[in-house]
């Protein structure tokens, strides 16, 4: 089965989203340990926020995250899928 017959079916977008979502999760766990780790662990929300999500810093914050989970998860579920 080729990859245009397989984003077709409805059960491989509920496979991607299977993988995509908690491969999300991990990966923003993960980037605000390793960005703010430190501000994380004291405490200190209002740094958090100021290095991650401010002046829209959020939009990149999660679009990138977003679009890594959804490419992981359809690169997955293809290969995975016969």
């Amino acid at each position: 089965m080729t990859f245009f017959q397989k984003i077709k079916e409805p059960g491989f977008w509920v496979n991607v989203l299977k993988i995509a979502i908690p491969f999300l999760i991990i990966v923003t766990l993960f980037s605000l340990v390793f960005n703010s780790g430190k501000d994380i662990f004291s405490g200190d929300f209002n740094a958090v926020y100021e290095t991650n999500f401010s002046n829209k810093k959020w939009i990149r914050f999660w679009l990138s995250k977003i679009v890594i989970s959804l490419i992981y998860g359809i690169y997955t579920s293809n290969k995975n899928t016969k």
